[in-house]
């Protein structure tokens, strides 16, 4: 029974932070950064040209340089990967992003070294790198970090 009601009182106090955690001005600024980017039609153009030129980036990464157009694809993801990148709605939101993930990571540190040291907690986003590991070890345990 004692350990039923210490688990109703950790759920419940993780409701109260996940509710804290919406309700804070990162997340605001978030959410506010993430409307005004959707509603740019300028910025959306521009996400919509790299989501383009990125799968024909992925192809061309198939075969790496021995691709015909490896050179081309290369200098062209550069290109609109930096025209995307300018815009203010882009930064903004990527900015905001960032923020938003810092906290979390905090968060994360925080709860998990109040457990133990010894725990190893993602950073910089690591619980969501493409490799999907997220270990926290820094590519000790082999993965591409």
């Amino acid at each position: 029974m004692i350990a039923t009601m210490d688990y109703v009182a950790i759920l419940d106090r993780s409701e109260e932070l996940g509710k804290m955690i919406l309700d804070s001005d990162v997340m605001e600024a978030y959410r506010h950064s993430q409307k005004e980017l959707h509603e740019d039609k300028e910025a959306q153009k521009l996400v919509q040209a790299f989501s383009s030129i990125k799968e024909h980036y992925e192809d061309v990464q198939r075969f790496g340089r021995y691709h015909p157009d490896y050179n081309t694809i290369m200098k062209e993801v550069r290109k609109v990967k930096r025209e995307m990148d300018m815009n203010d709605k882009v930064a903004s939101f990527k900015i905001a992003e960032r923020n938003l993930q810092q906290l979390l990571d905090e968060i994360s540190q925080y709860l998990a070294y109040s457990v133990s040291e010894q725990i190893k907690v993602p950073k910089d986003g690591a619980a969501l790198s493409e490799s999907g590991c997220g270990c926290g070890s820094g590519g000790g345990c082999g993965c591409a970090v």
